[in-house]
């Protein structure tokens, strides 16, 4: 019976995958009762309907616009002191331990995160995203992924480069994308739709629709047909 109310409660959440008939009620019980704690826990902190994990910080979340089911786990802190609204599309996923960090520094108001439905990401993310990052829908991520939206100024060599100030241009990714573990994503890159991107890449630059990119610094290393 719990597999049942389980398989109705991810058919409403749009995932449509069958559950595997091997996995014991027990632990449907404890993923029913933990995501009930987070529930209760994301409306105390944010007035809706957000599941939230233990030790976790929603900074300003007036300023952030949540979909149907999105979970942030447990020990991550999310800046909504931003520019622009931070938005977090249905079905969104922050793993544990990770760090939204919208305005780094009192000299530049940062621009924040923008995430797609069905989205997700995994523990130990740090999103740098001063510079703006937009990241499409259907997007899946490993764990220890970076995103820097920022580079320091450094021509001048009469001043120190902390003195510089940044540029920045952002970071965009498409729809229906791979995200390998511990990527680093560089300001200005963008990464088309259904794409892969190998575990370890550094991606700085332009990459189009349907390729497999890694590397450092990554490249295209196949064409998806």
């Amino acid at each position: 019976m719990i597999k049942g109310i389980f398989q109705k409660l991810l058919l409403k959440s749009g995932k449509n995958y069958q559950i595997d008939p091997r996995i014991p009620n027990k632990l449907f019980f404890q993923t029913l009762t933990k995501r009930g704690f987070m529930l209760v826990r994301g409306f105390f902190k944010t007035g809706k309907k957000v599941f939230v994990g233990k030790q976790t910080k929603i900074l300003n979340s007036n300023n952030i616009i949540f979909g149907k089911s999105v979970t942030i786990d447990n020990h991550t802190i999310i800046d909504g002191y931003a520019s622009e609204k931070i938005i977090l599309g249905d079905c969104v996923k922050i793993g544990a331990f990770s760090n939204l960090n919208s305005t780094s520094h009192f000299s530049k108001y940062g621009i924040g995160l923008k995430m797609g439905n069905n989205s997700a990401i995994g523990d130990y993310t740090h999103f740098g995203a001063a510079g703006g990052i937009e990241i499409g829908n259907d997007v899946i991520m490993g764990s220890y992924i970076s995103f820097h939206s920022e580079n320091h100024n450094f021509s001048d060599t009469s001043k120190l480069i902390r003195e510089q100030g940044v540029t920045s241009k952002g970071i965009k990714l498409g729809n229906n994308i791979w995200v390998g573990a511990k990527v680093t994503f560089l300001d200005g890159c963008v990464v088309g739709n259904n794409s892969v991107v190998a575990a370890g890449a550094v991606v700085n630059g332009v990459f189009p629709d349907n390729v497999v990119i890694g590397g450092i610094p990554a490249k295209v290393l196949k064409t998806i047909q």
